[in-house]
């Protein structure tokens, strides 16, 4: 019994509370915890927790040591701390870099060794030569590209044409306006003398209307090109204007063919009543009847008709020629012959339009009954004495002659 209670005082002594000493604060009576100069114990990780690494300062050259607040790595997946974080490259603030040049492209093969396009122009341009580039195609006429000539060309196209045109044209009209108020319409010296005399046969009338009807269409539709624009668009239009244009140039280039043949033919049957002579001097000496009074003697043709002729001819088929070089361009010439035949063509054509105005004058309201000669074919015996005197005695004298074989033969019949 006594042992008993000697094992149950010592339990109860060691439950008991230790006694603090005098002064001291009495001890919490919540669990002990560790105290805050004892360094924590190392809790092992639970399965599947993130590992956080310490933060450890960086050395090295250029490298501090960490600042504070720094925030340690993680591997805890999704998330990134901001030392993991990707940095954008940081663009220098400074002047945009320069670029570098480029580099310069290779001539092409059939270029190498030769001069350079610039140093060709401009050597062309102190010698007056025209201007060209390279080309690879055979015609080597696509090359051309500036040609000197070409000026010029337009130059005459533009103003001189347009000068010796108006000049001649309109002084002819004008000069044929004073002749009729001055000396009024040639009258017959003798009057009707009731009996005609064939002047010209069916055949050269139709040759001559087929030439002059030719000439007139061709006359007005070249005019129209070098002077329609500051004419004739102004008072009809544009669009009447440009109908006009286009049927005159078909006309032209068509009706050239026909003007061609009447003038062959034209000089088949009149070239040898137009061979000047000595009685043509005369002619010229009297003013031919137009001036004064009076008319000189003369053939079948007097020296007025003779140089109407040889304009016809020779002008005409100048004009003709050189206009087929402009319908077949580049058949026979280059570009300086297309601009010289142009500009034959054109100038002979102006002064052959004026001495033309004369000739119709003469042959209309100038002279009384001369349209006869290629209206009807037949002339008054009269008129016929006053301007083509000589040519009317050999035409009696082989009507005479005629007569005279006939009556002989009917006489030995």
């Amino acid at each position: 019994m006594m042992r008993l209670s000697t094992y149950a005082l010592l339990a109860a002594l060691a439950a008991a509370p230790a006694v603090a000493p005098a002064g001291a604060q009495p001890a919490s009576t919540q669990p002990a915890g560790p105290s805050a100069t004892q360094a924590p114990q190392a809790q092992p990780p639970r399965p599947g927790a993130p590992e956080v690494q310490a933060p450890v300062p960086e050395t090295g050259a250029g490298r501090g040591p960490a600042g504070q607040g720094q925030v340690p790595a993680t591997t805890e997946p999704g998330r990134t701390t901001p030392a993991q974080q990707p940095v954008a490259p940081q663009v220098p603030v400074s002047a945009a870099p320069t670029p570098a040049p480029a580099a310069p492209a290779p001539m092409p093969f059939s270029d190498r060794g030769q001069q350079d396009a610039s140093e060709l122009e401009l050597m062309a341009t102190l010698r007056g030569e025209r201007i060209s580039g390279r080309v690879s195609i055979p015609d080597q006429r696509a090359a051309n590209l500036i040609q000197p000539a070409g000026r010029s060309w337009r130059e005459y196209h533009n103003v001189t044409l347009a000068w010796v045109g108006g000049i001649a044209v309109l002084g002819m009209l004008a000069i044929l306006a004073v002749f009729y108020l001055t000396r009024g319409r040639i009258r017959m010296e003798h009057g009707y003398a009731g009996r005609t005399i064939t002047r010209f046969n069916v055949f050269e009338r139709a040759n001559h209307w087929m030439v002059a009807s030719c000439f007139i269409i061709l006359g007005l539709s070249g005019l129209n090109l070098t002077f329609g624009r500051h004419l004739l668009l102004p008072v009809i239009g544009p669009e009447a204007f440009t109908a006009f244009s286009q049927w005159g140039k078909i006309a032209h280039n068509f009706l050239a063919f026909p003007f061609t043949l009447g003038l062959v033919l034209m000089l088949l049957l009149w070239a040898k009543d137009n061979i000047p002579a000595k009685l043509d001097i005369v002619w010229l000496k009297q003013g031919g009847g137009l001036i004064g009074k009076g008319h000189p003697p003369a053939g079948r043709f007097n020296a007025g008709q003779k140089m109407v002729f040889w304009i016809t001819i020779l002008g005409g088929g100048l004009v003709a020629a050189s206009g087929y070089l402009l319908v077949f361009p580049f058949q026979v010439t280059n570009i300086e012959g297309q601009q010289w035949a142009h500009m034959a063509h054109s100038l002979i054509s102006v002064l052959m339009i004026a001495a033309m105005l004369a000739h119709i004058y003469i042959g209309s309201l100038g002279m009384e009954h001369a349209f006869d000669a290629m209206g009807s074919g037949q002339v008054d015996i009269n008129w016929a004495r006053d301007h083509h005197s000589l040519w009317v005695e050999e035409e009696l004298a082989k009507a005479r002659e005629t007569v005279a074989k006939g009556a002989k033969a009917a006489g030995a019949d």
